[in-house]
């Protein structure tokens, strides 16, 4: 057996059946081996390292499965690093396989490409460890193999998120010795584990707290998202009167349109959500770090240690009272926890009602899911627009994937979605021409749902590589490419100051067509859900070209006011 039929043996051993890569040389001379098991293993070829990446880090986020990238040292590390970036700071798993590109025994002789770490080499272990919660480095064929396992364990366990092994280019083809010392065994029995149970008295106690507190507010995150258990905390809220806010991770969990829900929490979100934490006075936070982009950047008026009573529940010990201290913390696995919770006792009918009346007018008075008719020049629309018509577009079947800046923004804040689960975003890095890719690999990852993907103008260009991977594997995919001629998040925030902002108005629909899709322009607010519509029924991958007046801010639903 030779090193890359054993890696390729022990990713089909533990449940890996699917890479995504553009190829060079280590993964060049890995491919063999893939052929060779092409039946068992699908191998996606992307345009891009980077596409390639946000493909499987999306796979890893979708599945709970780990991800796998397959790209050469020098990109994996730099192009390769901007999925591998949004899975570390999402938890998402994956597994990345590269190799130091040193070409049979040059290394030490600075040839280019070269990522050893050597003199006049770089280093793709240093970078990898940077940026993945595991990282190794494999010199021999058995390192090569049980790397591969460790990394895929790795991956896996909580906290999850990405791991890497790095292969010396030379043993990629060399054959695994018999007789090691160091035995190589199958994976299977690496991957083995329980979760740790939750303490029942802990969860008793968030019940008690639960029940004695005026105005509750539970706040859900990545915990919620991975476990699927936004419906049973729903119900859960629901039958007591708790109001549910979310992170950006957390968001579209539960049906966003319910009377317990306020949306997401942040400076670049939901008033409502920002104003019932505020108003709460007992706090019940679920899988979410509470990070400061989700407390306005520590707004000492909208969460307040020592006057509210905090509860934290999180799989890593670690993330309670990181941010901010807690008066309860509970280790364990949210949806367990969630589970636990969903056997408590419902309070009388009126006191639900008057905890939920005080949740009613907190959003009436935010104007929660309301989107004003803006006026926008002729021949274009508004963000609002847009969330309009997919509001009025998406059902239980649909995913909808997101990008960065204004665009994002206004889906954040005011697209409330009411079916759990359908949303993938980028939350870790969040960096531009992630969607296009995103929409690209979750279809991939699930065939049968209908997929969008919304991006703006700048994103797009990014990316825009992953129409042809679409349109070669034949996947029916739309890419509303919101397209307000510039960098709309970075031009609102320079006011009349104004520079390296402004794009040309191009016509991406020839661009779609030139990668093997097809294209729809809109001009016009009522033709957005039209569009869509035809979009998904016509087939392939479809780009709709709307045209958004550049004057729409991200300021009009964001939430600037003071508390």
């Amino acid at each position: 057996m030779l090193t890359n039929e054993g890696i390729i043996n022990t990713f089909i051993e533990s449940g890996i059946t699917r890479g995504f890569t553009l190829p060079g040389l280590g993964i060049t001379w890995s491919l063999p081996a893939f052929h060779d098991r092409k039946d068992e293993f699908d191998v996606v070829l992307a345009r891009s390292e980077q596409s390639a990446s946000v493909m499987a880090q999306v796979a890893g986020k979708m599945t709970g499965q780990p991800g796998l990238l397959m790209a050469q040292g020098p990109f994996a590390t730099s192009t390769g690093a901007f999925g591998i970036l949004e899975g570390y700071f999402s938890s998402s798993p994956m597994v990345v396989l590269t190799d130091t590109s040193c070409y049979d025994g040059f290394a030490q002789h600075g040839v280019y490409q070269t990522m050893t770490g050597d003199y006049g080499a770089a280093d793709a272990f240093a970078v990898l460890k940077t940026m993945t919660k595991y990282a190794t480095y494999a010199t021999t064929p058995n390192e090569a193999i049980y790397g591969t396992q460790l990394a895929i364990k790795h991956a896996m366990t909580p906290r999850q998120g990405p791991a890497a092994m790095i292969m010396r280019s030379n043993i990629i083809k060399q054959e695994v010795p018999t007789e090691a010392r160091a035995r190589l065994y199958p994976t299977e029995g690496y991957l083995h584990h329980t979760p740790p149970r939750v303490d029942r008295d802990a969860v008793d106690k968030i019940k008690t707290l639960l029940e004695g507190a005026k105005q509750p507010v539970m706040i859900v995150g990545n915990g919620v998202y991975s476990t699927r258990s936004g419906p049973t905390l729903q119900k859960l809220a629901q039958q007591n009167g708790i109001a549910i806010a979310s992170s950006y991770h957390g968001k579209g969990t539960i049906d966003e349109t319910c009377d317990i829900a306020v949306g997401m929490m942040g400076t670049w979100a939901s008033a409502a959500a920002n104003r019932a934490v505020q108003a709460a006075d007992v706090i019940l936070v679920l899988g979410c770090s509470l990070g400061p982009e989700y407390t306005r950047f520590g707004d000492e008026k909208m969460i307040r240690p020592g006057d509210q009573t905090i509860i934290q529940v999180d799989h890593d010990p670690r993330n309670a009272g990181w941010v901010v201290p807690v008066d309860h913390a509970v280790t364990g696995d949210v949806g367990e926890v969630a589970a636990l919770l969903a056997g408590s006792r419902p309070h009388d009918t009126d006191f639900v009602a008057q905890r939920k009346e005080v949740i009613a007018r907190i959003k009436r008075d935010n104007d929660y899911g309301l989107l004003p008719n803006f006026p926008t020049k002729p021949g274009t629309v508004h963000y609002a627009d847009i969330m309009r018509a997919l509001g009025g577009f998406l059902t239980e079947d649909d995913l909808l994937t997101l990008d960065a800046g204004t665009n994002r923004i206004w889906a954040t804040t005011r697209l409330p979605l009411q079916h759990p689960n359908q949303l993938i975003a980028p939350g870790g890095i969040g960096g531009m021409g992630w969607s296009t890719p995103a929409a690209t690999g979750a279809k991939i990852v699930a065939p049968e749902k209908r997929v969008t993907g919304v991006v703006g103008d700048g994103g797009f260009v990014m990316t825009m590589d992953a129409i042809a991977t679409a349109a070669e594997r034949g996947l029916d995919v739309v890419y509303l490419v919101a397209n307000n001629a510039g960098l709309g998040m970075v031009r609102d925030n320079l006011g009349n100051q104004k520079i390296a902002v402004d794009f040309p108005d191009h016509d991406f629909t020839k661009v779609a067509e030139g990668l093997g899709g097809s294209g729809i322009t809109v001009t016009e607010a009522d033709q957005i859900h039209d569009a869509l519509a035809e979009g998904h029924k016509r087939g392939g991958p479809v780009l709709i070209d709307v045209k958004v007046d550049p004057a729409a801010s991200h300021r009009d639903c964001s939430d600037y006011d003071p508390l």
